[in-house]
C-alpha cells in the first residue's frame, strides 16, 4: 500500500472509491474542497486508489477529519488506520493543536484505535430540517 499526502487526483477517482464505499454516495466535483483542504491523504493499490481521507481546517489551530473512506474489499486491513495517522502527522506539521472528528455510533471502536477520545458535541443540521 502506497499513501501520498496531497496527490494528484481526480473527481472521477473520488467518485468511484465513495461510490463503492458509501451507499448514498452523489457525484460530484471535489476540486473545490481539495483546494481549501489542510490536507488530504490517499492511499493506493499500484495505481488504483483504495483510501482518502480530508483534514479541513478553522485557519488557525483546529482541523476537522472528513471523509475517511476505505475500499470495501479492503477494509479491516488497517489502511483506515493508516490514513488517520499520515493525516494526523502531517496536521501536527502544519501547526494545527487539535484534530476533530465526527462519526457514527458504529465507528466508535475505529477512531478510538486511531487515537480519538470521546467528546460532548452539537449538531445541528440546517436547511429544511430546522422546522421554519
Amino acid at each position: 500500500m502506497i499513501y501520498r499526502t496531497n496527490p494528484q487526483t481526480t473527481s472521477a477517482e473520488l467518485n468511484e472509491l465513495f461510490s463503492l464505499a458509501w451507499d448514498a454516495h452523489e457525484p460530484r466535483d471535489f476540486t473545490p474542497i481539495l483546494k481549501r483542504s489542510l490536507v488530504y491523504v490517499c492511499a493506493y493499490m499500484d495505481v488504483l486508489l483504495v483510501g482518502f481521507v480530508n483534514v479541513a481546517w478553522d485557519g488557525g489551530v483546529h482541523a476537522f477529519l472528513l471523509d475517511t473512506t476505505v475500499h470495501p474489499d479492503l477494509r479491516r486491513q488497517g489502511i483506515g488506520r493508516q490514513l488517520v495517522r499520515h493525516a494526523a502527522e502531517e496536521a501536527d506539521r502544519r501547526g494545527m493543536e487539535w484534530l476533530h472528528v465526527d462519526y457514527e455510533p458504529h465507528l466508535e471502536r475505529f477512531y478510538e484505535a486511531c487515537g480519538f477520545r470521546p467528546t460532548q458535541a452539537g449538531l445541528l443540521k440546517l436547511g429544511n430540517a430546522r422546522g421554519d
